[in-house]
């Protein structure tokens, strides 16, 4: 090459990182002199940042803890836990907080605390954040913010919709956990066909279900599950359906695929139990505990728990409640109209009294073994007209229908449910 091209080329190269060295030198010197100013943005900007970097302490409501010496734990003031206390118990009265449920806080660098959230149900949260804004105003006759702002908020859910089922072995909880549907949803379908289904007698091996329903998530995470929007049960050739369903605010709840409510009068057992043991019979029996017979047992007994919760089988009143002579124990009687009343015997305890009304579904006392009875079990009689009836054996009445100007409505709501439950 020649020698004069070399020396030109180098020259080029030298010339360039001259010049890249000074842009680079002019800029540095340049944003020292000239320093990025605190507009309104950037302050906004910084404050978001400062915010992002709360510390957050996760604060277990125990049993015999209330909530000033849980705050005092945590590390916030007795005098500003009263504070908040005071400023918030017209919207959640804190000291109702209740056992298992979480206070999280949220403390600055300094830690002093910013923020409070407490979830007050599966619905709603009670959010407490410090008022940092100074009140500007030199008026005498101005009041002064409060120190802190406190609102009552629902819970901003994420709702996704899944559908789910199993085949069943053994039980119909067994099939739902094994298929990972947790407690709730599992409840939520038993109390849906409670009315249709009784899943302790009428369920076999080889029934299937399926379900489509809500999982609410809460910034990305599964938290908890929502409503069953329809779900489906197959026993041999029947198919059992149901559909949620609004028609208006006084008609709401779940229908099967004709319109008729899945609601009936009765609930198909007062109790959860393990098995019956003794069903409706007219003839003799013998009791092998009392060397005795009896001449009829016109009822169901359910075997259960000492303890396990009794509840009405339908909406009432109370006609009697209390000790029997003649070998019922605890009884308590309710009458449902002028047609129906059920009873009650051999609890371990009545929580209610003549005279007093009861809902669907109530709970009225405990399981128990009073009285001349064989071992813990709830027995259950039901009357009509005066004469005792098996309970197993009645058809029972449903609550209110869709009505025929809205019955084209629902059918087009529940196709494309009908669809997925099919699929």
């Amino acid at each position: 090459m020649n020698k004069k091209i070399f020396y030109l080329i180098f020259a080029i190269i030298i010339v360039f990182f001259i010049v890249l060295s000074a842009v680079f030198l002019y800029n540095k010197l340049d944003s020292k002199a000239f320093p990025e100013e605190n507009t309104n943005e950037n302050i906004a900007e910084k404050q978001i940042e400062e915010k992002d970097k709360l510390i957050n302490k996760k604060v277990e409501v125990k049993a015999g803890k209330v909530y000033c010496e849980l705050m005092e734990e945590a590390g916030v003031a007795y005098s500003e836990a009263i504070e908040i206390y005071e400023e918030g118990k017209d919207k959640y009265d804190l000291s109702q907080v209740r056992a298992g449920r979480f206070l999280d806080l949220y403390f600055d660098k300094s830690n002093v605390l910013q923020k409070l959230k407490y979830k007050i149900n599966s619905e709603e949260e009670l959010i407490v954040e410090k008022n940092n804004q100074t009140d500007i105003s030199t008026s005498s006759t101005s009041t002064s913010r409060p120190k802190w702002n406190i609102e009552v908020k629902e819970i901003p859910y994420e709702v996704r919709e899944a559908l789910d089922g199993g085949s069943i072995e053994t039980s119909m909880y067994e099939a739902a956990i094994n298929n990972g549907l947790d407690d709730e949803t599992i409840i939520e379908l038993a109390d849906a066909f409670q009315w249709t289904i009784d899943f302790a007698m009428e369920t076999q091996k080889g029934d299937s279900f399926k379900l489509f329903y809500e999982k609410r998530y809460l910034d990305g995470e599964y938290v908890m599950p929502g409503r069953i929007l329809a779900a489906q049960y197959m026993s041999g050739e029947k198919k059992y359906e149901i559909y949620y369903y609004e028609e208006s605010e006084e008609n709401q709840g779940y229908f099967n695929e004709k319109g008729e409510s899945a609601q009936k009068m009765f609930l198909k057992a007062p109790v959860s139990y393990k098995y019956i043991s003794s069903g409706y019979t007219q003839g003799p029996r013998y009791l092998a505990k009392f060397k005795m017979f009896t001449s009829t047992h016109m009822a169901i007994d359910y075997a259960a728990a000492i303890g396990t919760p009794i509840r009405s089988v339908g909406d009432g009143v109370i006609t009697s409640a209390g000790w029997s002579s003649v070998g019922y124990g605890y009884i308590t009687a309710i009458k449902h109209n002028s047609t129906y009343t059920t009873r009650y015997a051999h609890q371990s305890k009545i929580i209610v009294s003549p005279g007093q009304k009861v809902k669907q579904g109530q709970i009225i006392g405990y399981v128990g073994s009073t009285g001349l009875s064989t071992g813990p079990h709830l027995h259950f009689e039901m009357i009509k007209n005066g004469i005792k009836i098996n309970p197993l054996n009645e058809k029972l009445p449903a609550s209110k229908s869709i009505s025929e100007e809205n019955m084209e409505n629902f059918f087009n709501f529940i196709k494309p449910l009908q669809e997925k439950l099919n699929s």
